[in-house]
């Protein structure tokens, strides 16, 4: 499955058709907002802000993939995310399952929860 926004580049027929032949299957995002996608386009737009268009040009595929490599490992080790109180993703999960690993929750009923102690 290929996701994207409803973006005139991915809904001309021959775009569609290429996705067929590979046996790739499209899937439209609502129109007029990013709201069920809005995390991967706040972290694309940061992407390409931080690092595609701020060291362009590119000198090949190459560079611009070693480069985003590093860049994911920073995005996720150490850059400050306001989502994340201003912590990294993985230091903010660190301290999300360092409080969370001493109890389980397991539903019993729909409606009702029972904290277990691991």
């Amino acid at each position: 499955m290929h996701h994207s926004d409803a973006g005139s580049q991915y809904t001309a027929i021959t775009y569609s058709q290429s996705l067929a032949d590979i046996g790739v299957r499209p899937s439209i995002g609502s129109i007029g907002d990013s709201y069920d996608n809005a995390l991967a386009e706040s972290v694309n737009s940061s992407y390409k802000t931080e690092l595609v268009y701020r060291e362009a040009p590119w000198a090949g595929l190459a560079d611009l993939q070693a480069a985003t490599a590093e860049w994911v490992h920073w995005y996720n080790h150490e850059r400050p995310n306001g989502y994340c109180n201003d912590l990294s993703p993985v230091h903010a999960e660190r301290i999300y399952y360092d409080r969370h690993q001493a109890t389980e929750t397991v539903p019993t009923l729909p409606d009702q929860l029972v904290q277990v102690a691991n």
